[in-house]
């Protein structure tokens, strides 16, 4: 049975992060964003240790990695605050959960020696190259960068760009065509694991994004040459390793976008409780109150189709439609609620003097990461066609 509230053993634990991201994080998001990146690093070092002596950090990796050993239900409301500010994921370890997986799971014993501990610990940053420019990555059996096997190396030729955090990351984890052009689109292409300061591995710029500079890298893989056993995981199993990825990342995602509608339908309704207009508070006015209906509805929503979503994946199910549902709706809802949270804002709401206009143009963008709302509708409607093409039916009581 689905249930909306959070569990008992959780809820200390999750108002602790909660207290830790209002308290120790939104007073400082500004700076995180203006200063220097030497003022930048050394702040974000500063919560990463207060983080730790709370007891708070990486509390979603495995314990037997360093993590804090969660289940992965009961991290997911976890997650739930963690949302309200992008720093946090950082701030709190949670950043690097998907890829020390990754290391774990598929990696040689040389490179988890190497990267797995300072990765859980927040010591070094990893980085995923998989989008590029020239081709649309929302079909990625079409990605050019290639990978040659010429004795006891892989030698890499490309371009990726939104490899987020190229920068300052130890490794980027690039996914590559490492089979022969015959070969079927699924088992055509590898993970390979590429040191960030190998020869070749050139980074052309931090692309702007919605006016930002943002960390989301163009990077040129100019002859990269590394050692055969950088493959992550089976040759040709790629796309297989990237599902393990996306399928938990997605409920993640989701689960912070309803972190940060909350946060934006906390402040609308304290703005329409507050701002006098035409002789009565905002709230009073009809419209203003449609706004507070419509958004409740709709995060309720999404976080019922999230949790249940969830709770399929722990129960071993892949959950590909759920999971189609949550992202595409998940992302509308998260755009109306910042939108509307602006609007009763007024002129104030598209300055920096709140944190909606950066969250409204990260919502934009989650219309699109972890693959277009355009392609999980295609592929989420094709699912549900085919039960009832071979006799059956999309039973919603019984989901």
């Amino acid at each position: 049975m689905l249930n909306l509230s959070v569990p008992d053993n959780v809820s200390a634990l999750r108002s602790k992060v909660l207290n830790f991201v209002e308290h120790e994080i939104y007073p400082v998001e500004s700076d995180m964003y203006s200063e220097t990146p030497e003022k930048r690093r050394a702040l974000m070092r500063s919560l990463m240790a207060k983080a730790k002596a709370e007891g708070l950090w990486a509390l979603g990796h495995p314990e037997e990695i360093g993590g804090g050993g969660l289940p992965f239900m009961d991290y997911v409301f976890i997650n739930e605050v963690v949302g309200r500010s992008p720093i946090a994921t950082a701030a709190l370890g949670t950043h690097s959960l998907q890829d020390s997986i990754m290391l774990h799971r598929y990696a040689n014993d040389e490179w988890r020696d190497k990267y797995l501990a300072p990765l859980v610990a927040g010591e070094v940053y990893p980085s995923f190259g998989m989008t590029e420019p020239d081709v649309a990555s929302s079909d990625p059996t079409q990605l050019q960068t290639r990978a040659e096997l010429e004795g006891d190396d892989w030698v890499i030729n490309g371009r990726k760009w939104f490899t987020s955090g190229a920068a300052t990351a130890a490794y980027t984890t690039a996914m590559v065509r490492t089979e022969p052009d015959d070969t079927p689109a699924h088992a055509a292409f590898s993970m390979i694991v590429v040191p960030t300061e190998t020869p070749g591995y050139n980074i052309i710029r931090d692309v702007r994004v919605m006016g930002d500079y943002d960390g989301h890298y163009e990077v040129a893989y100019d002859n990269v040459r590394v050692p055969k056993e950088n493959l992550l995981g089976p040759r040709g199993q790629g796309f297989q390793i990237a599902q393990h990825r996306l399928g938990p990342g997605r409920i993640f995602h989701c689960m912070r976008w309803l972190g940060q509608a909350q946060r934006a339908f906390d402040l609308m309704c304290e703005r329409a409780n507050s701002r006098v207009a035409f002789g009565k508070p905002l709230g009073q006015h009809q419209q203003i109150q449609k706004f507070i209906f419509d958004t409740a509805c709709e995060i309720q929503a999404s976080r019922m189709l999230t949790l249940h979503a969830a709770q399929k994946i722990d129960q071993g199910d892949e959950a590909r439609v759920e999971i189609g549902l949550i992202k595409v709706y998940g992302a509308k809802m998260l755009h109306n609620a910042i939108d509307r949270a602006i609007q009763v804002h007024g002129a104030k709401g598209v300055t920096e003097d709140t944190p909606l206009e950066r969250m409204y143009r990260h919502a934009r963008f989650a219309r699109i990461y972890d693959g277009a709302d355009e392609v999980h509708v295609q592929t989420t409607a094709r699912r549900i066609l085919r039960l009832y093409s071979g006799g059956g039916s999309f039973d919603f009581g019984a989901r």
